[in-house]
């Protein structure tokens, strides 16, 4: 087996238990899982299983065009900040302040609202924390709406942001992701359980004296370690569920470690606006994409 992807994957494993801050990025139970098609009727193939035309939904005047998003009742903690934040005008005004091509784009920072150009942004809340809501049949593919939260370095609990959201565009996931992200997840499982701090303390050494050679070793020990995790997620992935990300697009790794909260049911081609959007150092959008009001539609 080659050795750069392992070596790759050690460096994102230990990149994601060391960062923090609120933009940071992000086994599944088996069961089966509906086809996914693309665009606006996208949203159509989930209505049986998620009932999205009958759930409450909050419309987004952007000064780029509108959203509108199906919130879950799965996930009631989350359905009731939004909409009592909608109602209350906490989001008017404020920014899609951090987009990534082919990944997602961000707001709800209050902190955005009338801020300067070239100010960064994302640490912004209303002063709480919201319980993490995973749900096995919430997933990350495109056009989800999920909670921003902190690191689990500073966030065990995984606690969403009590505002921040952003909404997933991704890509279509090809085969050979798939070993990958049960690679990255096996280190991210191994290099934050405590019991296994001495590789965490060697793999830092290594870093500081650039010692390229120490981290392939340890690169090597790992992936021995890591193998039947890393089997045991793979094998946890069913052909329904890679199907559903190869035909609609998303990003997988994230499943299981944000809350996914609502869906995009119109407003494609504005989130590939925003999408498309150039961005400066630090992901935020040169041109400010302002979140002009949020209103409840069926309330």
């Amino acid at each position: 087996m080659k050795k750069l992807p392992f070596y790759n994957c050690l460096f994102i494993a230990l990149f994601l238990c060391s960062c923090g801050g609120e933009s940071e990025n992000t086994a599944k139970e088996e069961q089966s899982l509906p086809v996914i098609e693309t665009g606006e009727k996208s949203y159509a193939a989930m209505t049986d299983s998620l009932r999205l035309d009958s759930l409450t939904k909050v419309k987004i005047e952007t000064s780029v065009g509108e959203l509108v998003v199906a919130l879950f009742d799965e996930t009631p903690l989350h359905k009731e900040n939004f909409l009592k934040l909608t109602r209350s005008n906490f989001y008017n005004n404020t920014l899609f302040h951090r987009v990534i091509k082919q990944f997602m784009a961000q707001g709800g920072d209050p902190n955005s609202k009338n801020a300067n150009p070239g100010q960064a942004l994302g640490d912004g809340g209303p002063g709480y924390t919201i319980p993490k809501e995973f749900n096995n049949k919430l997933y990350h593919i495109k056009g989800a709406l999920a909670a921003a939260r902190r690191s689990d370095q500073i966030n065990p609990l995984k606690e969403s942001s009590g505002s921040q959201f952003y909404i997933v565009t991704g890509s279509k996931v090809q085969n050979d992701f798939w070993e990958n992200m049960a690679m990255q997840n096996s280190y991210e499982i191994f290099f934050t359980n405590p019991k296994n701090n001495e590789y965490n303390l060697r793999a830092e050494a290594y870093r500081q004296n650039q010692d390229q050679a120490g981290l392939q070793v340890l690169a090597d020990e790992v992936e021995s370690l890591t193998a039947s995790l890393r089997d045991s997620l793979m094998n946890s992935l069913t052909p329904e569920y890679k199907k559903m990300y190869a035909t609609h697009g998303g990003t997988p790794a994230l499943d299981g470690k944000y809350t996914v909260f609502g869906y995009l049911v119109s407003g494609y081609q504005t989130l590939a606006t925003i999408e498309n959007n150039p961005t400066a150092p630090g992901d935020r959008p040169i041109e400010d994409i302002k979140i002009i009001k949020c209103s409840v539609l069926n309330d």
